[in-house]
């Protein structure tokens, strides 16, 4: 038997729980088509009237940030790095919280009452950054989301045990269909209505899932093992012997302010807010929430470890003999454990919690790249000649357009870093630019639109930081063998092509306005470029 097979037997999933979550997506798909009443005019589609209040803000700013694929890359680090692990979600905390006091970025944005990030750039710098911007966003962010639907189709595989060889596909296609049905049909407004659904849903099943697995193997145990199996680097992340490094741990400091104040689903949030007080208390408390949404997954990510460890079968499934066979891939380690691990009718309940975090994340994120499409690039092309229902209508096309890309990219494009990093370098395509620009165009008043996009320009460089397009470069394009090629890229790690893009473009946006500046300005309250 393969040792993927191999791996999926003993699960505990049953009817019962396919019953649960049948019941949950039956009643998500209701709140969509609920919701498509509500949606007038594109503000209401994309920001839902610019009414969400507090305690539904931090609601739905969990839901959409905690998705099944947060919980799959988180258990991955956790499964491959250990406890040392968990600085990245202490960074994220403390970078949200910052953020949520100082207002930085995302308060000084909300005032310009914009529906998108790239439309303070046409507002900024003129309509050739904005639809430059929208068009790199839309890049890094649909090759961000990529991967989603392969990670949210593994851990229904994984903790149902499907061994059908179309399995994986199957779901995939399923589940991205359902998504696409409510999130065309709603806008944010059946983002924010299930979203709340699903906080609640999947805050009762991240804490029940993660005392069960306490009770179960012992805390005591747990920690011994992690000391047996992985020693110091397993709770250091300074360590060089570690999975992560000094660099690694500045990287996470960047990429916890990319979460809160740069990244376009976190900053819809706050641009629906009522008011800008109730920004601030959203990213505040929201920080709690950002460091939780991390460590529970990669305290899932250890058990996994340590489970897998003491089962001679699947330490055997998942690290083989060197040149016997491949190992299976470590994003399955997590839900194989809980399938194993959770009785019935509890493991439906957690499932039914993960799918709910899958949609919450796929709903937002294909409402968020939509909109920059219509929003940043079609409408300035096409001028004031569009209706608010043209587009609202074109908005929904691109989110049916963007659902089959991301299913092409989970079926074709070779994935060969653990998640999260290729999470982080993905998102760094679009957010090292963002960065220079948004700290720059809201904070200098000097900063021009050559610099703007000589910045979006050179931020794209992090999509260097990837493996795959490393080994296309370095072996197919440069010709250079197999081991010069794994010799480069062990030193390009994605944590140092990200910081080298953001020093790149944050000097690119300085150098090029001091040396090309704008001439034509408007003074008042703010500055603005003409386009």
């Amino acid at each position: 038997m393969e040792p993927f097979s191999e791996a999926l037997q003993g699960t505990q999933f049953t009817g019962l729980d396919w019953g649960i979550v049948a019941l949950y997506l039956v009643l998500s798909v209701a709140i969509g088509l609920i919701a498509n009443r509500y949606v007038a005019n594109m503000a209401d589609y994309v920001v839902a009237g610019r009414g969400v209040r507090t305690a539904l803000g931090i609601a739905t700013l969990t839901g959409t940030e905690l998705g099944l694929v947060t919980v799959m890359y988180s258990a991955q680090k956790g499964f491959t790095g250990g406890f040392a692990a968990f600085h990245i979600g202490l960074a994220a905390c403390v970078v949200a919280f910052f953020v949520g006091l100082t207002g930085f970025i995302i308060v000084p944005l909300r005032r310009h009452k914009v529906l998108t990030i790239p439309e303070f750039y046409g507002k900024r710098f003129g309509r050739r950054t904005q639809i430059l911007g929208g068009l790199v966003l839309a890049f890094g962010g649909i090759l961000n989301m990529g991967m989603f639907l392969k990670a949210g189709s593994m851990f229904i595989v994984g903790i149902t045990g499907l061994q059908n060889e179309a399995a994986l596909a199957i779901v995939m296609i399923v589940l991205l269909g359902l998504v696409l049905l409510y999130t065309v049909l709603g806008g944010m407004v059946s983002v924010i209505l299930t979203d709340y659904v699903q906080f609640v849903v999947l805050s009762f099943g991240l804490l029940l899932a993660t005392g069960f697995a306490i009770y179960k193997m012992g805390w005591d145990h747990i920690f011994a093992s992690m000391v047996t199996l992985k020693g110091e680097a397993g709770f250091n992340p300074l360590l060089a012997e570690s999975s992560f490094g000094g660099d690694y741990v500045a990287w996470m400091l960047f990429i916890g302010l990319v979460n809160c104040a740069l990244w376009p689903t976190s900053v819809a949030r706050a641009l629906a807010c009522a008011s800008e007080g109730i920004v601030r208390k959203q990213f505040m408390w929201a920080s709690l929430s950002y460091m939780i949404r991390n460590i529970i997954p990669y305290f899932w990510g250890i058990c996994a470890f340590v489970f897998i460890m003491e089962s001679p079968m699947l330490t055997g499934a998942f690290f083989p003999v060197a040149g016997v066979a491949e190992g299976v891939d470590t994003l399955y380690a997590m839900p194989i454990f809980l399938g194993r691990l959770l009785p019935v009718g509890l493991i439906g309940i957690i499932t039914a919690a993960m799918v709910a975090a899958f949609m919450s994340t796929h709903d937002s994120y294909l409402l968020c790249w939509s909109s920059v499409l219509t929003n940043d690039i079609v409408i300035p092309l096409a001028g004031e000649r569009l209706s608010e229902r043209t587009k609202v209508m074109i908005t929904r096309g691109f989110v049916l357009l963007i659902g089959i890309i991301i299913l092409l990219v989970s079926f074709l494009f070779p994935l060969r870093e653990d998640l999260w990093d290729y999470m982080a370098v993905t998102g760094a395509i679009y957010t090292t630019g963002a960065f220079a620009l948004l700290g720059c165009g809201l904070y200098w008043k000097r900063a021009s639109s050559t610099g703007a996009v000589l910045a979006l320009i050179t931020g794209s460089s992090a999509v260097f930081g990837l493996g795959a397009v490393q080994v296309f470069v370095l072996q197919h394009l440069l010709r250079f063998s197999q081991e010069r090629t794994e010799a480069i890229a062990g030193q390009l790690t994605g944590a140092r092509v990200g910081l080298a893009a953001i020093v790149l473009s944050t000097a690119a946006m300085v150098l090029g306005s001091l040396l090309f500046p704008d001439t034509n300005r408007t003074q008042g309250d703010e500055t603005w470029v003409s386009g």
